[in-house]
């Protein structure tokens, strides 16, 4: 390369590493920080897709945890066994792999289906994600600075993020294990968890959350099933949890799983297990969470989400208590208690035939309805002091809220609900200079509101705000929609319903075909 090239590759270099660096502060929202890292790559370089591919704790696969240029159907369906092509190979050998044509690579298995091989020509590579000389994931991007560019140049700038991101990863878990520390620390002796927990989920005394409360107490010590109905973010995993811990199964285990994280085929292995040769990398058996869960509770997250062959298999399982392991015909049995959660409509799709009725009435013995923030607007400031009083301890500061902020605050409807907030609050906290939160520090769709304006007839005033700040951050974000939901605090699917509410779908279409 010629000396001028390489001095603006250097200088290149240097400013995405000094970039990305200065994401150290979002290191504990770690989808969020590898997200920006890579929208930093995508602005500063000639990147057009890349993920991060990071190992799951729990289920051993690879698992797509952030993603540029990607739908986040695309992004879902990068879920790879650790034989599994370039993403495997590059996993286990710890070393970098560079494809010149993906088209001519047979390793290359477009799991994604984000590229079209037949049509295009395009270079993949990817560097391994080394913690304490162990690979945790892949980093790999189609390419960095262009066909005029070596790819030794590509490879070197990522293996220097993939240490940054390995970092990130290592912060992100030393916080999490001191919190289990702390949690577990901070009960004291004679008082279970769920006194704990009940604490935590019960600020407040809105009468729908009482009425909550109650319902969990009468059903939490029988056998039966419970169906968990609310919006995103209302807080129905922590419901299931102090109903397990109030039950007889508290000693036993809680097994949770989200039947949306996983592809169906492996959402099968996961919940009953499977044999030794089963499947191409299935090098030995393995229990499911089924198994792991028996004598205690297993909490079926997002169970609208199940395909029907599969809602067959979990029926069957409810009326028997029996099941087989993937490649085996012993059956075998547990005794587990169902716990299941949705905030899907499931009479509507029992109605249009995407959900079974037998497993709905299976699933529907008792149904939990967790009420979104804006109907118990009542609990809203002691949430808030609550979330307040625990983050700023975990940051070690002293912050309050105005008079003025809490004002704003409790008139906002929370469409994220107790998850949103919880984002929020802790954004504030970060970003707080005083010793007190104000309504400068608001987001634009908060702060730009006055007080005396809540009335009915300024509520497309308001509404008019907040479509301006969703098409600020879907600007900010590419016109990515999972992008723009996590730094708005909100789920992928809200973002969408903003999109639409606010007429704003055409737009991100455009951008989408353009990109």
């Amino acid at each position: 390369m010629c000396s001028g090239m390489e001095k603006r590759i250097r200088e290149t270099e240097l400013n995405v590493i000094f970039e990305i660096s200065r994401v150290i502060g979002q290191a504990l929202k770690l989808d969020q920080a590898l997200d920006t890292i890579l929208a930093i790559l995508s602005s500063s370089l000639a990147m057009n897709r890349a993920t991060v591919t990071l190992e799951d704790e729990e289920t051993g696969y690879l698992v797509i945890r952030a993603s540029h240029g990607l739908t986040e159907a695309e992004r879902k369906r990068g879920v790879y066994g650790k034989d599994e092509g370039i993403t495997g190979l590059i996993f286990r050998t710890a070393t970098p792999y560079i494809v010149p044509d993906i088209s001519e690579e047979p390793l290359f298995l477009n799991k994604t289906r984000s590229r079209l091989v037949q049509k295009e020509s395009i270079s993949f590579l990817g560097v391994p994600i080394l913690l304490h000389g162990k690979s945790i994931g892949v980093l790999h991007v189609d390419r960095l600075f262009g066909n005029e560019v070596p790819f030794d140049e590509d490879i070197r700038l990522l293996s220097i993020v993939a240490t940054l991101i390995a970092q990130f990863v290592s912060l992100n878990r030393q916080v999490r294990l001191r919190e289990a520390r702390l949690l577990k620390n901070c009960v004291p002796p004679g008082r279970s968890c769920s006194d704990s927990n009940n604490r935590c989920f019960m600020v407040g005394k809105s009468p729908s959350m009482m009425v909550v409360q109650r319902q969990m107490e009468k059903v939490a010590p029988s056998r039966a099933a419970v169906l968990l109905l609310g919006e995103s973010g209302t807080g129905k995993t922590l419901v299931a949890k102090i109903l397990h811990e109030l039950s007889t199964r508290a000693g036993a285990p809680f097994v949770k799983i989200n039947c949306a994280s996983l592809p169906e085929n492996l959402l099968e292995s996961e919940l009953f297990g499977y044999e030794k040769g089963a499947f191409s990398g299935a090098v030995r058996s393995k229990p499911g969470r089924v198994e792991q869960a028996d004598d205690g509770t297993i909490f079926l997250d997002e169970v609208g989400e199940l395909s029907l062959p599969l809602q067959a298999k979990l029926l069957r399982f409810l009326q028997e208590k029996e099941f087989e392991r993937l490649g085996s015909t012993r059956t075998r049995k547990v005794d587990v208690r169902v716990l299941a959660a949705t905030n899907r409509d499931l009479a509507s799709s029992v109605m249009d035939g995407s959900f079974r009725e037998d497993l709905y009435y299976r699933l529907n013995v008792f149904p939990i309805h967790v009420p979104p923030l804006r109907d118990r607007k009542e609990d809203i400031p002691d949430l808030l002091h609550h979330f307040l009083d625990r983050i700023s301890q975990e940051y070690g500061r002293r912050v309050g809220i105005s008079k003025a902020a809490m004002t704003l605050l409790s008139r906002y409807d929370w469409p994220g609900n107790v998850r949103e907030m919880e984002n929020l609050i802790e954004r504030l906290v970060i970003m707080a200079d005083d010793e007190e939160i104000d309504v400068g520090l608001l987001p634009a769709f908060l702060s730009e509101q006055k007080v005396e304006d809540h009335k009915n007839d300024s509520l497309s005033r308001i509404e008019e705000i907040e479509r301006k700040e969703v098409l600020a951050a879907l600007e900010r974000n590419a016109w990515n929609q999972t992008r723009t939901a996590r730094e708005l605090g909100i789920t992928p699917r809200q973002i969408g319903y903003r999109v639409k509410k606010f007429g704003l779908d055409r737009m991100v279409e455009e951008h989408r075909k353009g990109a």
